[in-house]
């Protein structure tokens, strides 16, 4: 039964244990390949679309809607139409009796380890494997490497991805020096450093875009592509109000309005993601450390396109017309740039199958 492929729960994100199909977007009898949406999945920070990393006829449906699934379990088989109904039958009963039993082994989802970069300790996530370039994630303000739940994955089929807490965020330490785009763009290529890694292609969002635009501007011959998602730096509007409360907010109540104007659907903002953030803002050095971001983020200087302009590699945009934190209109000085309807400030999170489309366009050089 070799040819039979078991579609999996899969994991997004470090915390996340299980996950609730709430919509199919297949059914018995259809062919799919890489890419095409198979299902709505519900986690406990935000629903996504999972994508199909698989080729074939999904010849059945191993769970229900709303049934909760942990990582890793079988959700449904997909296999050539010569192999027997009764083959299929008994890879459906034993994917039944192992979700049933909670025998499921899970070892999907991305490996975490720490390097140490000009004395400050980052944490990062690997995932995939492969001899293609590999890829580095790059988040932004307040934000880690779990960020990128949506997209690491169906990237990760043929290559090594990295997805890294910058200085001040995430598992890191929360020393970021004198608080510069240019201490984390240098904190970026000394990660290539300790990782091995000669050539990268790079994906960031927000205040990290601006951040790999300066490394891409500093060592251009490192950086084989940019992907960029509502990246700071190319233009003057940016909300303060947003980096500055997120900065100072101390409680749910106080956080949540903040958080909400990053999506164009406000009801995205759980409360489990609420309280993870407010988890990481009560760290020691989290306090200083986004208040000396929050200020080069606000300051009028701030500027990536002389940079940008150094970089002579192959570049995608992606940007939320709804983006209420670094408003569309900062676009004008970039050529071919994606905008998504109906998509705020995280389009990675809202729209994942555009932003993976993006990433796969930037890094077929």
């Amino acid at each position: 039964m070799s040819d039979i492929q078991r579609v999996t729960m899969p994991k997004w994100g470090l915390s996340m244990e299980s996950g609730k199909i709430t919509e199919w977007l297949v059914k018995p009898g259809d062919t799919i390949a890489e890419g095409d949406p198979i299902c709505e999945i519900d986690t406990d920070k935000i629903a996504g679309e999972l994508e199909s990393t698989w080729d074939g006829t999904v010849r059945a449906l191993v769970v229900d809607v709303n049934e909760d699934v942990p990582v890793g379990g079988t959700i449904a088989v997909v296999a050539p139409p010569e192999v027997s109904d009764d083959d299929i039958s008994a890879v459906v009963a034993q994917a039944r009796e192992q979700l049933a039993s909670g025998a499921v082994e899970d070892e999907s989802g991305p490996k975490i380890a720490t390097v140490k970069v000009d004395g400050r300790q980052i944490s990062y996530a690997s995932l995939g494997e492969g001899d293609e370039t590999p890829i580095v994630f790059i988040h932004g303000y307040g934000g880690d490497k779990n960020s990128w739940l949506f997209v690491q994955e169906p990237v990760a089929t043929n290559r090594v991805t990295y997805a890294l807490d910058l200085p001040g965020h995430g598992a890191s330490s929360k020393d970021v020096g004198d608080g510069s785009l240019g201490t984390l763009a240098r904190t970026v290529l000394g990660f290539l450093d300790e990782i091995g890694v000669s050539k990268a292609h790079l994906v960031a969002h927000s205040m990290g875009g601006a951040v790999a635009v300066m490394a891409a501007g500093h060592s251009p011959e490192r950086v084989v592509s940019l992907t960029l998602i509502s990246p700071a730096g190319f233009g003057p509007e940016i909300n303060s109000s947003y980096i500055n409360g997120f900065a100072t907010a101390e409680t749910r109540r106080e956080l949540k309005p903040h958080l909400q104007q990053l999506f164009a659907d406000p009801g995205l903002v759980t409360r489990q993601l609420i309280d993870d953030l407010l988890k990481y803002k009560r760290l020691d050095g989290v306090d200083e450390a986004l208040r000396q971001l929050s200020a080069t983020l606000t300051s009028e200087g701030l500027d990536v396109r002389s940079d940008f302009g150094r970089y002579t590699g192959k570049a995608g945009v992606v940007w939320g017309a709804d983006d209420r934190i670094v408003p569309v209109s900062n676009a004008s000085s970039l050529n071919d740039v994606k905008v998504l309807d109906g998509v705020g400030h995280m389009a990675h999170m809202e729209s994942p199958q555009h932003v993976v489309a993006a990433i796969r366009d930037a890094t077929s050089v």
